[in-house]
């Protein structure tokens, strides 16, 4: 599947860290998100029903850090995939967390690709 939508760089505002100190208040992350999707049915009717609406995959992820914490980018990556293969059906995400903890780096990310199980 060679159909993507691009999301870069969703700025976020999450409680994420190991230490409770760093999860004492939301930070900046940077969220990259890949969906795979075939556009065939979407450009022959031009129809917001045939694709995957990225508004909604942004307003979703913009609100999913109300109220939650997480102690790994690790387990935040993980889990915006599944979400996001439940809720908007893609064939496949990609899905980069980029946190701006260490000084001496301009980012550290983690990066995770999940595919929508068969339906066998």
């Amino acid at each position: 599947m060679t159909d993507q939508i691009h999301i870069e760089d969703l700025e976020v505002f999450y409680r994420v860290g190991v230490p409770e100190e760093e999860r004492a208040k939301p930070q900046r992350l940077l969220l990259c998100i890949t969906l795979f999707h075939d556009f065939h049915q979407a450009a022959a009717t031009d129809d917001l029903r045939h694709t995957i609406d990225y508004y909604a995959v942004t307003q979703r992820l913009l609100k999913l850090g109300e109220g939650r914490t997480w102690r790994l980018i690790e387990t935040l990556a993980h889990e915006i995939a599944e979400l996001i293969l439940r809720e908007y059906r893609p064939s496949a995400v990609d899905v980069e967390v980029k946190k701006f903890i260490l000084p001496e780096t301009k980012w550290v990310s983690v990066k995770v690709r999940r595919l929508q199980p068969s339906a066998d």
